[in-house]
């Protein structure tokens, strides 16, 4: 006999992975709890763009409340989570308050990795969350506010030096945004210098850029970026960061501004669980995307360290991954929930296993340049760009946000600026030398 009390799914996690599934839980038999640290969804693959000032925090953002006030089995809950109790069926929030669950739903994400050095954080900021981006787009534009009021030449070429490390997406994306944003969008508006000489350095520790991706595609994401300008350093591997700069072995790059898009590591969360983890913390879940010994409880997305059913290859670390994990673990849930907590039928070894279906994987370098693998068949150039862009504004939560992005995009692509250069906050100047009476402007072209 099926008990008529409605059992407890707790998704920890508002990102790719959590929301769909508690979607997929809407008309199944169950109260879903969402917890999240903050109240909205956010579209991660375009937060260089706010950190670029090409698009605003609104408009990749959407509250999580509104995304299910139609869905009645839904509460959200801002809260965050410290500890998971798996032998009592409990997560612990920060200030003590502990929510039960019957299943359990990690989609929790992951931060940037230093590879053993937080302490690079202070000056090199990643790029995980709404915060980071606008911190990033505060500091790339005083950069060049303290160019413009830096008499000496040798501190005002550090002002206009950007070092960005990692050559995976977000550092090709980054490397290829910051220098369009100088060219396209500052270099009319300054007076003293010219912002098209903005030095931007793309340094990455492997072989080639964007790992992921093909050779060719890897190959003309390269050839791209250094006819912008960029220069792309492969091969190298960044031994310090400090205020002043970073150190390549013996060598300084002096520079203000350095931005780390070199590698992510899982929520801490994960290490309060008990069970294995892989070298970059992630959870390692078996064919079924559940923990061992705990077959209702999983972990998706990022956190997740998962195998695909078929290839058995590890699922990427994407957002369309994320979304397939969490459509597959909420149907699962909702199809087990029909027979009750105490059926058998929840045992692991009794499921299909999950199988991720690799659509292809894209890349953007710049205005009218991206990079695609589609199967077997590599495209460059405007069509991979305009692909790209059909796919993010696809997976983009809201309308309104779709049509603000593609808007944004269109005036951004037909006037050659940037429309959101909005220093928030208060960064730190770092002008040596005050200009201190009229200086002749920079010739005129």
């Amino acid at each position: 006999m099926i008990s008529s009390v409605r059992p407890t799914v707790v998704i920890i996690g508002g990102g790719f992975g959590g929301i769909n599934v508690a979607k997929r839980l809407s008309r199944a038999n169950v109260n879903v709890v969402l917890l999240d640290r903050s109240n909205h969804h956010l579209f991660q693959p375009l937060l260089y763009q706010v950190a670029t000032a090409v698009l605003t925090p609104a408009d990749i953002a959407f509250p999580i409340r509104r995304i299910f006030r139609r869905q009645k089995n839904v509460t959200v809950y801002r809260a965050e989570i410290v500890r998971i109790d798996l032998a009592r069926s409990v997560v612990v929030q920060e200030d003590g308050t502990e929510t039960r669950f019957d299943w359990l739903v990690i989609a929790a994400g992951a931060g940037q990795s230093y590879f053993g050095h937080p302490e690079w954080e202070a000056v090199a900021p990643g790029m995980k969350t709404i915060e980071d981006a606008s911190r990033i787009r505060g500091r790339v534009l005083q950069a060049f506010e303290d160019a413009e009021a830096e008499s000496d030449p040798e501190a005002q070429q550090a002002h206009l030096r950007f070092v960005v490390v990692g050559g995976g997406p977000t550092g090709v994306e980054l490397s290829g945004a910051i220098k369009e944003l100088a060219v396209d969008a500052m270099d009319p508006d300054f007076r003293h210098f010219d912002a098209e000489t903005a030095h931007v350095i793309l340094i990455e520790a492997g072989p080639r850029l964007l790992n992921a991706m093909s050779e060719a595609s890897s190959q003309a994401a390269r050839d791209a970026l250094e006819r912008m300008g960029v220069e792309v350093r492969l091969n190298t591997r960044v031994t310090g960061v400090d205020e002043g700069g970073v150190l390549i072995g013996s060598e300084r790059i002096r520079t203000d501004t350095v931005l780390w898009a070199a590698g992510v590591e899982a929520s801490p969360l994960a290490k309060s669980l008990g069970v294995p983890l892989d070298h970059s913390g992630r959870i390692i879940v078996k064919h079924d995307c559940s923990l061992p010994g705990y077959p209702r409880v999983f972990a998706i997305g990022d956190v997740s360290a998962a195998t695909c059913a078929t290839t058995k290859t590890l699922v990427p670390g994407v957002c369309p991954a994320a979304v397939q994990m969490g459509n597959y673990v909420g149907d699962l849930i909702a199809k087990e929930s029909k027979f009750g907590l105490s059926d058998t039928r929840s045992d692991s070894a009794a499921r299909v296993g999950f199988s991720y279906w690799d659509k292809g994987t894209l890349a953007t370098i710049g205005r009218a340049k991206a990079v695609a693998d589609l199967g077997k068949r590599h495209f460059k150039g405007f069509f991979a760009w305009l692909l790209w862009g059909f796919v993010h504004i696809f997976f983009l939560i809201g309308f309104r946000n779709r049509v603000f992005v593609a808007l944004g995009w269109a005036v951004s692509y037909m006037l050659f600026t940037k429309g959101s250069r909005i220093i928030l906050g208060d960064p730190r100047s770092r002008v040596l030398h005050r200009i201190a009476g009229p200086i002749s402007p920079r010739a005129e072209p």
